[in-house]
């Protein structure tokens, strides 16, 4: 799973986020997909590849909402009740970073590669401070159990700045009055 999500992508420039927003609304228009949903790319060396499209929202758009200021999941009920969704046009405002706090062990291999283990188990204290800039969705409360046989995501942490300095700062700071116990999770491994 990913750990860490940011918009705007700061390797892709405005042109090129321009030109796969474009390659986006055709495709979409060609096949009359009415909806909220995901088209997935990998990119390299100045290139766009089409890998997938998701007709669901990902984990990991609260980075879109928080840097366009769209609620996409209220958009993806407007659709299901029936109504049109007009052509939104927005830019990005600032910068947001979502890191996904999973209950796992972080560990070195024999190779010296890390190796995540999941750590299923009870939730001794989680304490998540509300924050302005911040947006957390946590799927754990004190005395909360992790079960070993679903995604390990214990909660998803959204910082959201003028740029990506700020966001960066922000998170850090955030992260380190974060408290998640009785289980293990990748926090020290996200505040790296």
């Amino acid at each position: 799973q990913k750990v860490w999500e940011e918009a705007p992508g700061p390797v892709i420039s405005e042109a090129e986020r321009k030109e796969i927003g474009k390659t986006c609304a055709e495709a979409v228009a060609t096949i009359n997909y009415i909806g909220a949903g995901t088209i997935e790319f990998l990119y390299e060396n100045g290139e766009f590849y089409f890998i997938e499209m998701n007709t669901r929202l990902q984990v990991e758009h609260p980075v879109s909402e928080m840097v366009t200021g769209v609620d996409l999941v209220d958009q993806q009920f407007s659709v299901a009740k029936g109504n049109t969704l007009e052509a939104l046009k927005v830019l990005p405002n600032g910068h947001a970073m979502e890191l996904r706090i999973n209950a796992e062990r972080v560990d070195l291999d024999s190779s010296g590669s890390l190796r995540f283990v999941p750590d299923p188990g009870r939730v001794t204290e989680a304490y998540f401070p509300a924050e302005e800039s911040i947006r957390v969705i946590q799927a754990v409360t004190n005395g909360s159990m992790v079960p070993p046989f679903y995604d390990s995501l214990v909660a998803q942490i959204i910082a959201w700045g003028e740029d990506r300095k700020e966001a960066i700062e922000l998170l850090l700071d955030y992260l380190s009055r974060v408290k998640i116990h009785g289980i293990s999770t990748n926090l020290v491994l996200a505040k790296r």
